[in-house]
């Protein structure tokens, strides 16, 4: 199978660079597996499309300002664990660093991607915030391009990284981050801290559509996946099979795990919010088909050909070209139905990727 299979042709103007006022205003595409038939829809009619014994699986993780703009340092001589005033007189070069993912707290270390990605070695210091609040020292490189750096102590690192940090906008959207990012993307339910991404089949919900879910008796059940390099890695291969996906880390809690598993035996749907929720119960289930409470590091990758042991509907947003994200969608609905449906979506002038519209697949 050929990553070139999963191409299509997208109009710049499409590409979202806002989001719409009203999360539930943005437009909702219907596509029945079983049909040809696509609905054309807002998704303030998503709650009227469940049905009564559904149960509504989110992901609750919370985007962090995860972008780091700051300087390189030509100071090597001091740790990273004491701080010498006399490196500032160091510093030359812009970078920007985008966190991934925390290794662990004491040390204080993390896996990111930088900028110049060539330019920084091993051993240099990078300072972050107008008086260098934050410095931190890079450790090693990873298999993926990216690096592991090591942070100086701070009483108020997160209180820090809120304050100097970036929300990490994905590079389609061209413009810097606003204030209002920090809410709108984000999902309305998020509480987790750990995504670099927003999980976006999910900016849609407002408070009053999951009300309107509720009142019809409909469970929403809250998993967590940290978005990280796996959801947006790029494909550098010509083969599906060749690709290799990142590690990205989860959690299931046991009442979650237990309503899922009862949806299951009781033959009723489990609908989930987005292809990270997908990912995430996918990867739990892999064993023998039974979601189980835990935590991890998932690395499952879904294209055509993959049998779904969980998910029976889905809610998700439209994906780049030849992007794991698509393929995973073009394995649950069939890569000639969704071709179609992005290609009817194209003509019809929907808004496409994080802040666009919106497909539910049943």
């Amino acid at each position: 199978m050929l990553i070139s299979d999963f191409n299509y042709e997208l109009p710049a103007e499409l590409i979202a660079q806002e989001a719409l006022p009203d999360r539930a205003a943005s437009r909702l595409l219907h596509l029945t597996r079983t049909s040809e038939m696509l609905g054309d829809l807002v998704f303030r009619d998503f709650p009227r499309l469940l049905r009564g014994g559904d149960l509504l699986v989110v992901n609750n993780t919370q985007v962090f300002p995860a972008r780091l703009f700051g300087h390189r340092s030509g100071a090597r001589a001091h740790p990273v664990g004491r701080h010498n005033p006399a490196a500032t007189n160091f510093l030359r070069g812009r970078t920007e660093v985008l966190l991934t993912y925390q290794r662990s707290e004491h040390p204080n270390d993390w896996e990111c991607l930088v900028r110049p990605g060539r330019k920084i070695g091993i051993g240099e210091h990078l300072y972050f915030g107008e008086h260098n609040q934050l410095e931190a020292e890079v450790l090693a490189r990873g298999s993926f391009g990216e690096r592991t750096i090591r942070f100086r102590p701070v009483d108020d690192f997160w209180s820090l990284v809120e304050q100097i940090g970036h929300v990490p906008l994905p590079p389609y959207i061209n413009r810097p981050d606003r204030a209002g990012d920090r809410a709108r993307y984000q999902t309305v339910y998020s509480r987790e801290r750990g995504s670099i991404a927003a999980p976006t089949a999910g900016l849609h919900f407002t408070r009053e559509i999951l009300e309107q879910i509720g009142r019809r008796g409909i469970e929403t059940v809250e998993i967590t996946l940290h978005v990280g390099l796996g959801t947006f890695q790029p494909v550098h291969v010509a083969r599906v099979e060749d690709h290799r996906l990142h590690q990205e880390w989860y959690q299931i809690q046991e009442e979650a795990a237990q309503k899922i598993n009862a949806a299951l035996d009781n033959s009723r749907r489990v609908v989930a919010v987005g292809t990270t929720t997908v990912r995430a119960l996918e990867f739990s289930a892999r064993r023998d088909g039974q979601v189980r409470a835990e935590s991890g590091k998932a690395d499952l990758f879904i294209y055509p050909g993959y049998s779904f042991r969980v998910v029976k509907a889905l809610v998700t947003n439209f994906h780049l070209p030849q992007s794991t994200l698509l393929m995973l969608v073009c394995a649950f609905a069939g890569r000639d139905r969704v071709l179609a449906a992005y290609d009817h979506a194209i003509r019809h002038k929907y808004r496409f990727y994080s802040y666009g519209d919106s497909m539910f697949i049943e």
